[in-house]
């Protein structure tokens, strides 16, 4: 397969979960945060297409990053509940992208939508809600 478009750097939050279900990778620009992945055959379902799990984990990581920073200093947040749309699909060598739209963070909870697109074309919507907690030193 072929690598991340221009701009793009491996994504530098990784853990080990994500490292098995990437690579990942991100740019940051004017218009925020925006994680990337090129659909390989390990995030395919029997069918060759990109398992529906794969999109709604690059949703929730994405949301979680964008809305994190926004919220309280020094907290951290925690997946309260997680929706999802499909409006299409990818198949083996697209490239996704997700970007987040947060409409609140801060207080005890955060609301963000993601949308993630196949080649520039939206094809899943995640809305996330989100708890913030003060994280333990």
């Amino acid at each position: 397969m072929s690598a991340a478009p221009e701009g793009f750097q491996p994504f530098r939050h990784s853990s080990p979960f994500l490292d098995r279900i990437g690579p990942l990778y991100e740019r940051t620009d004017a218009h925020g945060l925006t994680l990337g992945v090129r659909v390989e055959p390990w995030h395919c379902n029997r069918r060759g297409l990109c398992h529906g799990g794969l999109m709604v984990t690059l949703g929730d990581i994405v949301l979680g990053y964008t809305a994190g920073p926004l919220a309280e200093p020094g907290s951290s947040l925690t997946t309260v509940h997680l929706s999802t749309d499909f409006a299409g699909g990818a198949g083996l060598g697209d490239w996704l992208e997700a970007r987040a739209d947060v409409q609140k963070a801060g207080g005890s909870l955060a609301f963000a939508n993601a949308y993630i697109s196949n080649n520039g074309l939206r094809i899943v919507r995640v809305s996330g809600v989100f708890k913030v907690a003060k994280r333990n030193r």
